[in-house]
């Protein structure tokens, strides 16, 4: 599988998604956003990818969109175009998180506007000790309420947090990034490839099935009410009782062994 917008490989389970537009921080055109649409729903149904780690080339992650080939030609859209142009951008967000597959953002760099939202809709962010964020929305007269801001950052950061760095769009850099929750790990710049590849290959040896189901209600349990919860994390659970990651998970702990679950 080959795309024109970012290279894309898979080794051992890992499918990597590199952005690869150095020269301009990785900036997103038209055409990535529809490539990164497309894989990440194609994604679901690919037996080979276990885990998916997302990360940028040279010095940033993802400056947002090309202010050229994406904001020039949208002043330039009816309101039906922007509109087709918005939902796609959404429904890359959609895809991340209704993926019941782990997402590793390695964030070596800048992670501005669209960037800061990729790396926002991965499940677990390794970043680097020069990595920043910024959530620039207001900056270019837009609202903080795009692919899916308001959902997610309050959710990790907190309602009176998330509105500051959406009404202000001051960057964040790794060190407060780390302090809010908005990464879960901060490494030295040199070795950022090597720990997220770490992560994600330990990510990958568990249980898939169990995962995805985890993934699946971290996102839905939040808009639940507690009985709702616990009768839908009764159900899943004896689901994930009769399967036979289980019954390894068990045979492991008994022979004192690391678990070989089903990678698949």
């Amino acid at each position: 599988m080959s795309y024109e917008n970012f290279l894309y490989e898979v080794d051992d389970g890992i499918a990597t998604v590199r952005l690869n537009d150095p020269d301009r921080l990785n900036a997103l055109t038209f055409q990535t956003y529809e490539e990164l649409e497309k894989l990440t729903r194609n994604l679901a149904g690919d037996d080979a990818v276990r885990v998916l780690l997302l990360t940028g080339n040279g010095k940033g992650f993802c400056s947002g969109g090309s202010v050229h080939e994406i904001i020039g030609r949208l002043l330039e859209m009816r309101a039906e175009e922007l509109y087709r142009f918005t939902r796609m951008t959404c429904d890359v967000v959609k895809n991340m998180r209704n993926l019941k597959k782990p997402i590793v953002a390695a964030v070596n760099g800048i992670a501005a506007g669209a960037g800061a939202m990729l790396a926002l809709a991965s499940d677990l962010r390794v970043v680097s000790e020069r990595a920043k964020f910024a959530f620039l929305f207001v900056k270019v007269g837009l609202s903080g309420a795009d692919m899916g801001a308001l959902y997610l950052l309050p959710r990790i950061v907190g309602q009176g947090k998330a509105a500051e760095l959406l009404f202000l769009g001051d960057p964040v850099d790794a060190e407060e990034a780390y302090r809010i929750g908005l990464a879960n790990r901060v490494v030295p710049h040199e070795k950022l490839m090597e720990e997220a590849y770490a992560l994600a290959r330990r990510v990958s040896e568990g249980p898939l099935y169990a995962l995805g189901v985890t993934k699946e209600l971290l996102n839905a349990e939040a808009d639940m009410a507690l009985e709702t919860a616990l009768e839908t994390e009764a159900t899943v659970q004896a689901r994930c009782m009769g399967r036979s990651d289980f019954r390894e998970g068990y045979r492991a702990f008994v022979e004192k062994r690391a678990p070989q679950f089903n990678r698949s």
